[in-house]
């Protein structure tokens, strides 16, 4: 029996062949079958054995929970990991600052005390000097309405409400309150000095010491001065160690001046005048020695320019005296001659005062020598008052720039930390994620779809590049990249070697199935010729048998064919009867007989799809 064309399947009418369609029945005397087809499962038995090795098993579960540290993101870590040292960082970072800040407001405090205390000079500097200027117009006489009194007690006022500005800005310190609080007490008197100025009120020497009063706690509060620094240093007791030289000083010229235009006027008081004079020249003397033993080198020289400048002026001054009058008669060399000459006037006799002036210790002479000895004290005392401000100032003016500086810097280096450990992590988190995504991309998508296209095609035809996960940096990072690059790579050539040992495997049994196939069919032609020329019965039957072995034969090629994944060779191209393709099904199985067709509809199969199905139809068949 055979297929051949679009010949219908032949058959033994006078075999015990029958015709089935949807039904198998084993006969009751028939043999076993000795074989089952070629997808007949195994038997079920016994489990088989395992298989020795590892078992794959599932990505492993999470360990830790949400806010455990290996569960964190890489810029949450390094975010973690910088914050100890960035927090560290800004603790002292925020000393420094504090730091310089506290160095700014302490220079800012011996600035505004260093002007105070130079407004508090220059306040006692016109106390002493209204003292002494308005002496001789109220000794003679001239009263409180005098010009020269006026425009001293102008001048004493202008600087008072200059202390009082200054003082607003004082800093908070137990040492400057203590002594402003002595002073607010002392101001009053003030206004009962000038009352009673060199009156009998309050005699010559009373009004004196009571200027002094007024002036003195304006005085101290040169020992508050520190050079920039805030505290308390020799500087200060320089400072005030010229002040008081000049307060002695002041008190000598206002003394002379009274002893020389109307002294006593008895003798008890001329004698008070004479010891007060002589002490405040001795002390004089000792503030003299404490500035030059407080202060620098350079102070000392500014005191000797200063003498120096004074004998020039004063001899120039006498000269052009000299000049204007021929009978004038210059004044001793030295002042203390005519302190010494002036503390032994014998008494009020305009007499013995004419002797003086026939020394030239006139009241003229005495106040210019006093004056300039007073004008140059007072020089000194502004200078060394303004270089503490001006230091102070300028310490004040650094500090400020050097906490400006400081907060900018650690604010800077903070800031400088973030974005840095921003930047690293984004770049991490960037470069990981590109990673993963290539990872998945690759596993899920490229990597079948490249063993799909091999198995579909040639794998010759097939580019079997690897395009590289877009990392290019150099770290850890990149060199994961790199090896899952080499897997990749690894894998595609496995794929491709796989796909290639499969299309030759493949090839081999399409050669074995197309050779055994042309083999089969000469051998069914053979067998045909046969049949058709045989009448022996059974030698006719021993050729259908032989018939349908090569039948199955056939089969067992498509079978390779199948397997091999290509198409076998026999195609119809016209319709099928689906009676002739269930006839020509159950010709390819072995226990034919045992088939019945019955109930068969007419229809046709399409005869593209007439192979396939009788293979299936066999294939079924043989396995039932």
């Amino acid at each position: 029996m055979a297929w051949q064309g679009s010949e219908t399947l032949r058959h033994d009418e006078g075999a015990d062949r029958r015709e089935v369609v949807g039904r198998v029945r084993r006969s009751k005397n028939s043999p076993e079958p000795s074989a089952r087809g070629n997808f007949t499962p195994p038997p079920r038995t016994a489990a088989p054995a395992p298989v020795p090795g590892p078992e794959p098993t599932a990505a492993p579960a999470p360990s830790g929970g949400r806010l455990s540290p290996r569960n964190w993101r890489v810029a949450t870590r390094l975010n973690a990991i910088l914050l100890i040292p960035v927090l560290v960082g800004l603790v002292m970072g925020g000393f420094q600052v504090k730091s310089s800040i506290d160095t700014w407001q302490e220079a800012e405090d011996a600035e505004n005390t260093a002007r105070l205390v130079r407004a508090s000079l220059t306040y006692a500097d016109a106390l002493y000097n209204e003292r002494d200027v308005s002496a001789a117009p109220l000794l003679q006489g001239k009263g409180q309405d005098d010009p020269t009194v006026s425009q001293a007690r102008a001048a004493t006022d202008k600087a008072a409400d200059a202390f009082d500005e200054a003082a607003r800005s004082m800093p908070d310190k137990p040492g400057l309150e203590r002594r402003l609080k002595l002073f607010r007490e002392a101001e009053p008197q003030l206004t009962g000095l000038r009352a009673a100025a060199f009156t009998s009120k309050l005699k010559g020497v009373q009004t004196e010491e009571g200027y002094v009063a007024v002036a003195h706690p304006l005085m101290e509060f040169a020992n508050e001065l520190g050079l920039g620094t805030g505290n308390i240093t020799s500087y200060g007791r320089t400072v005030y160690a010229i002040s008081l030289t000049k307060a002695a000083l002041s008190l000598e010229r206002a003394i002379g001046m009274h002893m020389l235009v109307k002294p006593g006027p008895t003798d008890s008081q001329l004698a008070s005048q004479r010891v007060a004079l002589s002490s405040y020249a001795y002390l004089e003397g000792i503030a003299v020695e404490e500035y030059l033993g407080g202060g620098t080198e350079a102070d000392a020289a500014k005191l000797e320019r200063a003498k120096e400048e004074i004998q020039a002026e004063g001899a120039a001054m006498a000269k052009e005296a000299k000049q204007k009058d021929p009978d004038y008669v210059p004044p001793p060399a030295k002042p203390e001659t005519m302190i010494s000459e002036l503390g032994r006037l014998p008494s009020t006799d305009p007499a013995a005062r004419a002797e003086l002036a026939g020394q030239g210790i006139t009241p003229a002479n005495w106040w210019a020598v006093n004056t300039l000895k007073f004008d140059g004290y007072r020089e000194i005392e502004s200078d060394l008052a303004d270089t503490a401000v001006n230091e102070a100032a300028q310490i004040a003016d650094d500090a400020q720039r050097d906490a400006l500086i400081t907060g900018a810097v650690v604010v800077i280096a903070l800031l400088a930390a973030f974005i840095l450990a921003g930047m690293v992590a984004r770049q991490m988190s960037r470069s990981m994620r590109q990673l993963r995504n290539a990872a998945f991309g690759i596993a899920e998508q490229r990597l079948p779809m490249l063993v799909d296209q091999l198995s579909r095609t040639d794998p010759g035809r097939v580019d079997t590049k690897v395009a590289p996960i877009p990392i290019a940096s150099t770290d850890e990072i990149g060199e994961v990249a790199r090896a899952f690059d080499q897997v990749h790579r690894e894998a595609v050539r496995l794929a491709a070697e796989q796909a290639l040992l499969r299309g030759n495997i493949n090839a081999i049994f399409t050669n074995l199935s197309r050779r055994n196939q042309s083999l089969i069919e000469g051998q069914l032609t053979l067998i045909t010729d046969l049949e058709n020329n045989e009448a022996d019965p059974d030698q006719l039957e021993n050729l259908f048998r032989l018939d349908h072995l090569a039948t199955r034969m056939r089969r067992n090629g498509e079978n390779l064919l199948v397997l091999a994944g290509e198409e076998p060779g026999r195609r119809w191209d016209q319709p099928v009867p689906l009676v002739d393709v269930l006839r020509a099904a159950s010709s390819e199985v072995e226990q034919y007989e045992r088939i019945e067709l019955s109930g068969v509809p007419e229809a046709e199969i399409h005869g593209r799809a007439v192979t396939d199905l009788v293979h299936l139809l066999a294939e079924l068949l043989e396995n039932a």
